[in-house]
């Protein structure tokens, strides 16, 4: 339960911030030492960032469907002609699956640019239901960390049907989790289309890993300074899974952390001794790059501060494990080893 409260207050704290830079795709301009092998500080492309792809032939919704609902419901959706999902991850899922047209509505985070002329109905873990109902849906899709419970109460007693869908933390729920939002929307073989090219694309990434004696520690910081939060990253971080698939090593994980998210200390950071530093692009933004997320006490004493080693993803998509998780993962990738591969 302790780590549900962690994970939604993260979302929020994510939310409130893209509500104060504003939702478009811009990064900071703080790129660290990009020779030699070394991480360059660089963000996903803007084309990879800032758009989904959608399959090529998808499919129409096949309805109604009963299906089961992560908080232990069953569900029937008997359509999916205005479909309102309820975080940024879901909406790319809708989308990726040939189904922009029939969304209604969006999260905050849902920044690419197919969904950007969409209402805002949730921040993350501040749901609207008077904005989602005014939107008549005919099914809604949420996150098992979606709230307030009692929004998420007046959606179904408003007898909505809403399918819950299970959080991803690593690579192997990616393909779990498009299956769920496909099936829910009657249309599961576009589900196994787009999870088999998802995962032939993480697979191709992999490939082109290069093998390395000694794997580079990474150590993963969520850091809002508009709101003082800096946090390190531990075992349940969610980015454990996408460092290790990289190559490398999770230093907040190595060093012990079994949480997600601890406070930024110097004693922490020295323990970790990160050779390069992961951190979002809006966060990066909100320290004033490179140079401001050094003055971070304990920052500056690592080899990756010393060496202003910082590689940064797209808050959009950095744990959203989903269909462009293989973009996340070659920029990591790319970052991490650059001219050394």
């Amino acid at each position: 339960m302790r780590r549900t409260r962690l994970a939604g207050a993260l979302t929020a704290v994510l939310a409130l911030a893209l509500v104060a830079t504003g939702c478009g795709g811009a990064t900071a301009d703080g790129s660290g030492n990009g020779s030699g092998g070394k991480p360059s500080g660089t963000s996903v492309p803007a084309a990879a960032r800032d758009r989904v792809e959608p399959l090529a032939d998808p499919v129409a919704p096949r309805l109604p469907v009963t299906v089961p609902s992560a908080d232990g419901r069953r569900v029937a959706v008997t359509s999916a002609d205005r479909i309102v999902p309820l975080s940024g991850s879901l909406n790319e899922i809708v989308f990726t699956l040939g189904l922009g047209p029939k969304v209604v509505a969006r999260d905050i985070t849902a920044t690419f640019e197919q969904a950007a002329k969409l209402p805002v109905v949730t921040r993350a873990h501040d749901v609207s239901a008077e904005s989602v109902l005014s939107l008549r849906p005919t099914v809604v899709l949420a996150e098992s960390t979606t709230g307030p419970a009692e929004a998420v109460a007046q959606i179904r007693d408003a007898g909505i049907p809403l399918v819950v869908v299970k959080p991803a933390k690593t690579l192997a729920d990616v393909r779990t989790r498009i299956d769920a939002v496909a099936a829910a929307l009657g249309v599961p073989d576009s589900g196994a289309a787009l999870g088999k090219r998802t995962q032939d694309r993480i697979d191709a990434v992999r490939k082109g890993i290069p093998a390395r004696e000694e794997k580079p520690r990474v150590a993963f910081l969520y850091v809002r300074g508009s709101a003082a939060v800096y946090l390190l990253g531990g075992a349940e971080s969610g980015a454990s899974s996408l460092l290790e698939a990289a190559g490398a090593v999770d230093a907040g994980k190595e060093s012990g952390l079994v949480k997600d998210f601890t406070p930024i200390t110097s004693e922490a950071l020295a323990k970790a001794a990160p050779d390069a530093i992961l951190v979002m692009s809006k966060g990066l933004a909100s320290v004033g790059g490179v140079d401001g997320l050094a003055e971070i006490p304990g920052v500056a004493e690592t080899p990756a501060g010393a060496d202003r080693r910082v590689v940064t993803v797209d808050d959009g998509v950095l744990l959203n494990y989903g269909p462009r998780t293989d973009q996340v993962l070659k920029s990591l990738v790319d970052q991490l080893y650059g001219a050394g591969k």
